[in-house]
């Protein structure tokens, strides 16, 4: 790994390093596998080649193969056999490498790893978490920029997050795998290379709490993973003109804040919600309806969904014709001032 990992590795836990969201992941990965020896990390390429976006790259050669290893290309082989490893006791983070690839491993995710512990009324636990590279933004072929999180929030029994920069993407982590619940953790592929201050410390902050980025008093811009880093792109120009955007970072989509969403929207009065995923039954529906429900008698205007197309994602070339712009959420946030 880089110099930078090297330090973080023999940093104190309250030290305050500059990582990349890729090498903070990396280092959560590295303090889960030293502190629990049930925690296995394992998924395509993930050992030898150190992972794809090399995330994991370095902890096969520190912790062995017997603890971080490659599987087949089978996905719903992986799966099946992270349940079984947790029935036994063992903490399991399966890789799938990419989004679109989760769906040959629907069946295992849907119906044994959310339902396992409802099933057998507690006796098996299923401490799996699942990391996803999700999202578009890196100009990928097909099935590569998948956007699965209405998906994975629908089914009861899954918690699902998805950090937007490196201090979240360390701490997230942490909770995930410390969870005894199944996770999936949406790691947003375009943000990897995100460098910024991480603190390597605990987190504070209890699961299914959202957290506001940037303070404002005009509207609240809503968003998670990729998309929070355009909205903060948005509040930037907005300012300049004199518009004062909130940015909330949802961070756990399952469960949803309900009262962080509530309590900066009854500031603002407004809302606009962001997310690459397709308008129609995308978690922005859900998101707008809690906004609704909760803030009723606050809205001075209907909450705005800006999103992606109700197309299959396109071909790297095109994808920035369909992933949220600057542009659509501006207009978006005009729309919502225009009330």
């Amino acid at each position: 790994m880089t110099e930078l990992i090297e330090r973080a590795e023999a940093a104190p836990e309250t030290e305050t390093v500059e990582l990349s969201m890729q090498q903070a992941i990396n280092r959560a990965l590295r303090t889960l596998l030293t502190e629990d020896p049930r925690v296995l990390l394992f998924g395509e390429d993930v050992g030898t080649l150190g992972g794809v976006f090399r995330v994991s790259d370095g902890l096969q050669k520190e912790f062995g193969e017997q603890r971080v290893f490659d599987t087949p290309l089978a996905e719903s082989a992986i799966m099946g056999m992270a349940v079984g490893l947790a029935m036994n006791g063992w903490r399991p983070v399966p890789e799938l490498q990419f989004d679109g690839f989760a769906y040959p491993a629907i069946d295992q995710i849907v119906n044994q790893v959310a339902r396992m512990n409802y099933r057998t009324r507690g006796a098996a636990p299923m401490p799996i978490t699942l990391r996803l590279p999700s999202f578009g933004g890196i100009q990928a072929p097909e099935h590569h920029g998948e956007s699965l999180e209405a998906l994975f929030a629908h089914t009861p029994g899954l918690k699902v997050v998805a950090p937007s920069d490196p201090g979240e993407a360390y701490s997230l982590l942490l909770q995930a795998v410390r969870s005894d619940d199944p996770v999936v953790y949406m790691e947003p592929k375009a943000r990897y290379w995100d460098r910024r201050p991480v603190r390597l410390s605990e987190p504070t902050d209890p699961i299914g709490t959202s957290r506001v980025v940037r303070p404002g008093r005009h509207a609240t811009l809503v968003a998670w993973g990729a998309m929070v880093h355009r909205c903060l792109q948005v509040a930037e120009l907005a300012a300049e003109d004199g518009v004062e955007l909130e940015v909330l970072d949802l961070r756990w989509l399952k469960p949803i804040d309900a009262a962080g969403l509530a309590a900066s929207v009854a500031r603002t009065k407004r809302a606009v919600v962001v997310h690459e995923a397709p308008l129609t039954a995308g978690l922005g529906a859900e998101v707008s309806s809690l906004i609704t429900e909760q803030c009723f008698r606050d809205l001075a205007a209907p909450v705005q969904r800006v999103t992606g197309f109700d197309v299959p994602y396109p071909a790297g070339p095109l994808e920035h014709q369909y992933l949220p712009t600057i542009d659509r959420v501006l207009f978006a946030v005009q729309r919502t001032l225009e009330y």
